[in-house]
């Protein structure tokens, strides 16, 4: 299974501008990424034959029938292995509370939208917290950025990517935990992307961009931005051809409940 990059840059045109500090503004270009999820190997069968008996006749001289038992023991039979019990998922350890006024105490994977039925992870299934130049670098800004977030009460974050069970769309979720409600909410606002602005519903506090293919055998993406207590959140999506936008806004509420509820 393809190993996630702790940190790697999304596939897009990202400008950040913080009108807080009101001297930042960004801009990264990477290029699309491509993960290919190969098919598990396949095993040949294993064919199991029992032995063949066959009652011998002396020649020219009649015989009487085998008895039932001399017959029973002269057919062997041959008995399958038991299949082995399935090994038992890993169970997570992370926990996490939502407290008074959108405090988010706890693991911050926790708080990651979880992976829907049918999904694969790639990298850890819990996901990945980012470090503080894993983080600048994914804004484009490195240490310039990262002294502009602390100022703006910046804690930690975490990242996952998984794929969709139709294999149809690759979908990143990143999670910024900051002192305050205010401060995310700031943050989340002033998030901005050189990019065709799209609707979001489901989510009222949220702004997303899309970004369509020249042709649609080539990779789309598109992202939604918003925040939630202290935590603001980015979700990026990759599909072939032109992204669907109501996967992004069902993704986004989703984000948007987890965090409300912890549960």
């Amino acid at each position: 299974m393809p190993q996630a990059v702790p940190g790697r840059k999304r596939p897009r045109a990202l400008s950040v501008a913080l009108a807080t500090a009101g001297l930042l503004a960004v801009t990264t270009v990477s290029a699309t990424v491509t993960v290919a999820v190969g098919k598990p190997d396949d095993r040949p069968a294993t064919a199991v034959t029992a032995p063949a008996t066959a009652a011998a006749t002396a020649s020219g001289s009649p015989s009487a029938p085998p008895s039932a038992a001399a017959a029973a023991s002269a057919t062997p039979t041959t008995a399958l292995p038991a299949a082995p019990a399935p090994a038992p998922a890993p169970t997570s350890t992370l926990k996490g509370t939502v407290g008074n006024g959108g405090r988010h105490d706890g693991d911050l994977q926790y708080f990651l939208l979880p992976i829907p039925e049918g999904g694969e992870s790639y990298g850890p299934a819990d996901g990945t917290l980012l470090t503080d130049k894993d983080m600048g670098e994914q804004l484009g800004g490195g240490a310039d950025i990262l002294k502009t977030l602390r100022t703006l009460g910046y804690k930690d974050s975490a990242t996952r990517t998984y794929r969709t069970a139709d294999g149809k769309a690759e979908v990143t979720v990143t999670l910024l935990r900051f002192s305050s409600t205010a401060r995310a909410t700031e943050f989340a606002r002033d998030y901005t992307m050189d990019l065709e602005p799209v609707e979001i519903i489901g989510d009222p506090t949220a702004h997303g961009y899309i970004d369509k293919p020249r042709q649609q055998a080539y990779t789309g993406s598109m992202s939604g931005i918003s925040s939630q207590g202290d935590v603001q959140y980015v979700i990026d999506v990759d599909m072939k051809g032109n992204p669907d936008k109501a996967l992004l806004s069902e993704l986004m509420k989703r984000q948007r409940d987890w965090l409300t509820s912890g549960r």
